[in-house]
């Protein structure tokens, strides 16, 4: 058997057989000769440097006789596998790859520019899997097992990770960590397609002059992406308070007060809700509070929030359309412990919700803006949602891609009379509708 047939890599060989007993065997070695109580005190990048450092000194001593790329590769899967995550470390590196899903030991797939992939890699066992998971949720001093099968958690680099293992999974265990968006400015999202110029210039007029907005759109169509694009809008002078499940938001504003929810203790105490911090925030002198997503009863502390003197706030919901993200929050916020008739919901949303943005994730893995509408209603009025914006898709190319045209209407007039007193100016490209008259003709359309 060859050197090379030694240490070949994952894809090659799934992380079993001969190489898998290899790396098994200097990681023994390797942790035989370290001091445990030393490396605990040492930050994570010195703890790998010194793992890396007393392993090439093994193989010096011990062999095999390597070439320079097959010590280094044989290096880096026993640190890999002693520290990190085994398998996953270079996945979770590989800074294209947004969504790393592990369906059991035998099936690892990944989300690549919108599209997910199967890789040609697996774990040794089911016992590695789990060794790997109970690695991951101990990091934020969280617990896996039969009476707790279900884990939600944020890691310390801003993974977001979900872990459901036997007897809920009938897979096996499965582990799915979605990374850490990067923060994108509005400018930078017309790059990629999501929106054009003018829509940009109107959102940024909407959040300065403090409309509330809703950012709706089903599960990965860049909702939260879109959010902290929108609160980079904000005045610096203004005092933010973020309140999200796992904290995703990158603001850079000076005065941002960041809050995340904590679930509930292995004892089934301590628990803080979304609700809870929403309640709080309203005593903490805010100018905008953003909600990465509102999904509960604290619609209704949302939606009282934004219509008594908090306006300019920012949320998520999950909503496939405008239309539906106005039943979805009357839905949630009938889910409070406050007992609201339908009825007074319904003016409350009139009252407090400015403008919905849709987004949608189209078959070719584009995420883009499909809609802007603003809600001209009041009170007691059924809803009247005015689209401002619209993305008009084409039917898919042979090549798989999702062509069309963003195209702008006139705002009603309720709107641009507060974009005007906000001293915003309304993009020449939307302009003033002439009438409610022609606002109606349009929607019937």
């Amino acid at each position: 058997m060859s050197l090379r047939s030694r240490i070949t890599t994952p894809e090659e060989n799934g992380g079993r057989g001969e190489d898998g007993h290899l790396v098994a065997s200097y990681r023994a070695k390797l942790l035989q000769e370290i001091d445990l109580a030393e490396m605990s005190s040492l930050a994570a990048a010195e703890r790998r440097a010194r793992l890396e450092r007393v392993l090439g000194h093994i193989i010096s001593r011990e062999g095999p006789v390597l070439s320079t790329s097959e010590r280094s590769q044989l290096i880096r899967r026993v640190v890999d596998e002693a520290l990190g995550l085994g398998i996953l470390e270079p996945l979770l590196e590989d800074a294209s790859i947004t969504e790393i899903m592990v369906n059991g030991p035998d099936a690892i797939f990944v989300e690549r520019g919108g599209r997910v992939e199967q890789l040609p890699l697996r774990f040794a066992s089911h016992d590695q899997l789990m060794q790997t998971i109970e690695r991951i949720v101990s990091t934020v001093n969280r617990r896996v097992d039969e009476s707790n099968p279900m884990v939600d958690a944020r890691l310390p680099s801003g993974e977001r990770v979900n872990v459901i293992i036997p007897p809920l999974s009938l897979s096996g265990a499965t582990l799915t960590i979605r990374r850490f968006p990067r923060s994108f400015t509005l400018h930078e999202m017309t790059g990629l397609g999501s929106l054009d110029e003018p829509m940009v210039f109107l959102l940024a007029g909407l959040v300065q002059a403090k409309f509330n907005v809703i950012v709706s759109g089903a599960t990965g169509t860049g909702k939260t992406t879109l959010l902290n694009a929108l609160s980079g809008l904000i005045p610096a002078h203004e005092r933010i308070i973020t309140i999200e499940d796992s904290a995703e938001l990158q603001l850079q504003q000076a005065h941002v007060i960041r809050l995340e929810s904590r679930p509930p203790n292995v004892e089934g105490k301590g628990q803080v809700t979304i609700r809870d911090l929403v309640r709080n925030s309203l005593r903490m002198r805010p100018d905008r509070i953003v909600v990465g997503e509102v999904r509960g009863g604290e619609s209704l502390d949302m939606l009282q929030a934004m219509s008594t003197g908090h306006d300019g706030s920012l949320a998520t919901v999950h909503a496939n359309s405008a239309e539906d993200a106005l039943m979805r929050l009357k839905t949630l916020a009938s889910m409070s412990e406050v007992a609201v008739p339908f009825e007074a919901l319904h003016d409350q949303i009139n009252s407090a919700v400015d403008v919905i943005i849709q987004l949608t994730r189209f078959p070719d893995g584009a995420r883009r803006i499909t809609e802007i509408a603003v809600l001209d209603s009041h009170g007691a009025e059924p809803y009247r949602l005015v689209t401002v914006a619209r993305f008009n898709a084409q039917p898919m190319t042979p090549d798989g891609r999702v062509h069309g045209a963003f195209a702008c209407y006139p705002l009603p007039r309720r709107t641009a009379d507060r974009l005007y007193m906000a001293n915003q100016p309304i993009p020449q490209a939307f302009g003033v509708a002439a009438s409610p008259l022609e606002l109606a003709t349009r929607e019937a359309r």
